[in-house]
Formats: C-alpha cells, sequence, structure tokens
C-alpha cells in the first residue's frame, strides 16, 4: 500500500487475516496514476479511470447544492450553466455555486449588510452564474485529462 502525504513516498506494509468466508475490499485513489510503479500497479488488480462528471452529472450537482439555497434558477437556467462548465470537476461545480451564492450578498449595500433580514436578500439568479464563471474556471488541465486518458488506456481495466 503507497501512501503520499504531500512530502516523499511512504511505502507501508498492510497485514490483514481474513477467513476464506470474508471479503474484503480496499478502495484508492489518486490524481496521479502516472506515478505509480509496476510493483503497485501489479497489487492493484482493478485500475478504474473515473471521468470528470458529464453534463447530467453537472446538472445534478448543481442541483443537488443549491437545495439549501434560494434561487431562481430554472430548469433551462440549470441546463446552460451545466453546458458551460464541460471539464469542470465536482470540486469546481462546488466553488461555482458558492461563488455564484455570494452574488445576492454582495449585492445588498454595506450599510444594510449586519441589519438586513435573510428573507430581504434576493434569490440566486442566473447572472450570479454568469459572474461566477468568469471568476471560477476548471482545475483539471486539458493535458492532465489526456495523460489520464492515456494511462487508463494502457494500465486500466474496466468493471
Amino acid at each position: 500500500m503507497v501512501f503520499h502525504g504531500g512530502g516523499p513516498w511512504c511505502t507501508c506494509k498492510l497485514k490483514l487475516s481474513a477467513g476464506d468466508e470474508d471479503r474484503l475490499l480496499i478502495v484508492g485513489a489518486t490524481n496521479r496514476p502516472q506515478e505509480l510503479d509496476e510493483a503497485a500497479r501489479r497489487r492493484l488488480v482493478k485500475r478504474l479511470y473515473i471521468p470528470l462528471p458529464d453534463i447530467d452529472a453537472r446538472k445534478q450537482i448543481m442541483s443537488n447544492l443549491l437545495k439549501e439555497e434560494t434561487h431562481e434558477l430554472t430548469e433551462r437556467d440549470m441546463a446552460e450553466v451545466a453546458r458551460l462548465t464541460d471539464g469542470y470537476s465536482g470540486a469546481d461545480m462546488k466553488s461555482l455555486c458558492s461563488e455564484a451564492a455570494m452574488g445576492p450578498i454582495r449585492s445588498v449595500p454595506l450599510s444594510q449588510i449586519v441589519t438586513i433580514d435573510r428573507d430581504k436578500v434576493r434569490p440566486v439568479n442566473v447572472q450570479d452564474f454568469n459572474a461566477a464563471l468568469q471568476r471560477i474556471r476548471p482545475s483539471v488541465s486539458q493535458d492532465d485529462l489526456w495523460q489520464y486518458v492515456k494511462w487508463n488506456n494502457t494500465y486500466g481495466q474496466g468493471f
């Protein structure tokens, strides 16, 4: 088992005892599969590439993140934002939604920011997302994505 804590690589042995009837599943994840050596790859029986969320997944992520927010986005608005966020990770979508949710707060005059009632703050709208899209960019480069696909074609295994 190989762990990376931001510093040098550390190899640790994992000793497990299980009976014949026991099932054990160990799941690991990395955003640097190309740094796995041959021994590590050999021990990882299944190597699966999980791509970035597609348009439907991005729309669902937005929907889930906005459940607690007052917003006036239509299904069409959400579909358009999902379309514009091709290449965004789940974390990128979370950052985008957080940034957009700040739009209504930023529109409150500074003199009222302490005293305004929550129900007096306008809902999040599509313009807030358009502004957020100018600030929040995808965190995964196309080159990195190509490297993942290339690694998957060489070492990956499907279900």
